[in-house]
């Protein structure tokens, strides 16, 4: 299962952290080091465990059922607030179920209160508080595999792959059988580039849950990174057999066969998912994103942004204006692409204003007024406007070394390195974009411009060669992919 990282402004990264316990078995949990979780209920228990059990799965449209019967048995019941805002398919549900968690925190465990902080506090762009409340549940909890496994993926959203890794591996040791870790210490492995350690992680997590289709859909992906993508295509075929519905690996087919040059074909696999498939409009919008995906791999910007405007008419059907924010973004980052930096402007510039009137937090608000500095900086460089390129990053960087957001960071370096390249200062260009985000196809593409430029063409082929070969489920792949073959193949 892969994470999707969708940027409105602001990215919001949420990883199923989940924990299990109950108010009347508190007593044995506690003498077994393990979290407790607190309700009134035991039938509610019962429920939340079912969904707890489905999450760990990655089959979150499953345990959502669960969770919302729980919380209609107990109301104040904290962590399954907390369960279906992680579980959430769209941005308003899950800012709706947090708010219900932190507006029943008091009725809650220590541990439990820990975890709900520590997603508030990432909501709202405090990384250091969420670090140390996740950092006092281990210190609490050094028994129970879940605490590892939060603070793991609070690692893991950071890039810190090694720190990451050595908590899952932790949280194996305590249980072996326990399935989560495995998933995504294979993905950690996998952003590290030691592929065989990551098949040795994945091939653990098939053992474990061979009847469940996550585990042949994560191998999947790693086997379409490895650029075998027919091998990758039968797995997440697999994985379906064990779950019609597991939309994650109608996804992944239809990549590989973007990857294999089979447009239609994907866009036939994304409309199955999008009409026939889906059961929220969390799944259905997935469909749409990804067949606008698929155009842009063909450098048919107009059609991408027709899926995109279907996205937003859900959205807006919802009234779900997070969701509207991030289409908008969206948009204008394919019209800035297609080389209309106006129109991109005036997109990127609604994008905030209807975020600011969305029901969120004023803290991802200021973060997408924050962020917006980022995408003018973008439209002043394709306008050749260098003067306000360096007044917009400047201001971007002083508000990002007040926030030390490791995203906004990253993508501050990207600025620098965008300004440097455009001054053809390409030895600093080279330096900005190695703290840059490496995740980033597009950062990879940029680096190896500057490194050709500066004379250093074995570093630009090795760059190209990632950014041609990234192979993975990436939005900005789809800008990149055809430049970095065509760059190659003329060297």
């Amino acid at each position: 299962m892969r994470i999707y990282l969708l940027r409105a402004g602001v990215a919001v990264l949420v990883l199923g952290l989940f924990t299990g316990g109950t108010a009347i078995a508190q007593v044995q949990e506690l003498a077994s080091g393990k979290i407790p979780i607190t309700t009134a209920s035991v039938e509610a228990r019962n429920l939340f465990l079912q969904g707890q059990n489905l999450t760990d799965r990655i089959r979150a449209t499953d345990a959502r059922q669960y969770y919302l019967q729980a919380v209609e048995l107990d109301p104040g019941f904290a962590y399954a607030w907390w369960a279906l805002a992680v579980a959430a398919p769209t941005a308003r549900e899950f800012f709706e179920s947090l708010e219900h968690a932190l507006a029943s925190v008091d009725n809650a465990s220590d541990a439990e209160r820990m975890l709900i902080l520590a997603t508030d506090a990432a909501v709202r762009g405090d990384p250091a508080a969420q670090r140390e409340q996740l950092t006092q549940l281990v210190e609490a909890y050094p028994g129970d595999e879940r605490a590892h496994v939060a603070l793991g993926n609070f690692y893991y959203g950071r890039q810190e792959w090694e720190s990451a890794i050595e908590q899952y591996t932790m949280a194996t040791e305590i249980n072996p059988d326990f399935s989560p870790p495995y998933n995504t210490m294979g993905y950690a492995n996998r952003f590290l580039g030691d592929y065989d350690e990551a098949e040795r992680a994945f091939e653990r997590y098939i053992k474990l849950i061979p009847d469940e289709p996550n585990p042949y859909d994560s191998y999947a992906e790693l086997l379409m990174k490895m650029g075998r993508f027919e091998e990758s295509i039968a797995n997440y075929e697999k994985a379906l057999t064990h779950d019609a519905n597991f939309v994650a690996s109608y996804v992944g087919i239809g990549n590989n066969q973007m990857f294999m040059g089979r447009g239609d074909d994907a866009r036939a696999t994304f409309r199955k998912l999008s009409e026939e498939i889906a059961r929220t409009d969390g799944e259905r919008r997935a469909g749409l994103l990804w067949t606008a995906v698929s155009y842009l791999h063909e450098a048919d910007y107009e059609a991408a942004i027709e899926q995109v405007r279907a996205m937003y008419k859900i959205a807006e059907e919802n009234g779900d204006g997070a969701q509207m924010s991030g289409d908008l973004n969206l948009i204008a980052d394919i019209l800035l692409h297609s080389g209309d930096p106006q129109q991109a402007l005036t997109e990127f510039q609604r994008s905030v204003e209807t975020m600011e009137g969305a029901d969120v937090p004023d803290e991802v608000k200021e973060a997408t007024r924050r962020n917006h500095l980022y995408d003018a900086v973008r439209v002043a460089l394709m306008s050749d406007d260098l003067a306000t390129a360096r007044t917009e990053t400047e201001a971007y960087g002083e508000q990002v070394r007040m926030h030390n957001i490791p995203f906004e960071v990253r993508q501050h370096h990207e600025l620098l390195g965008m300004i440097a390249l455009h001054e053809e200062d390409y030895e600093t260009a080279i330096a900005e974009f190695a703290q840059a985000n490496r995740q980033d196809p597009q950062v990879l593409l940029m680096s190896a411009k500057a490194h050709q430029n500066a004379g250093h063409d074995e570093e630009a082929r090795a760059l190209l060669e990632q950014a041609a070969n990234f192979n993975q489920l990436n939005f900005n792949y789809a800008y990149v992919r055809a430049k970095a073959q065509k760059m190659l193949s003329e060297m």
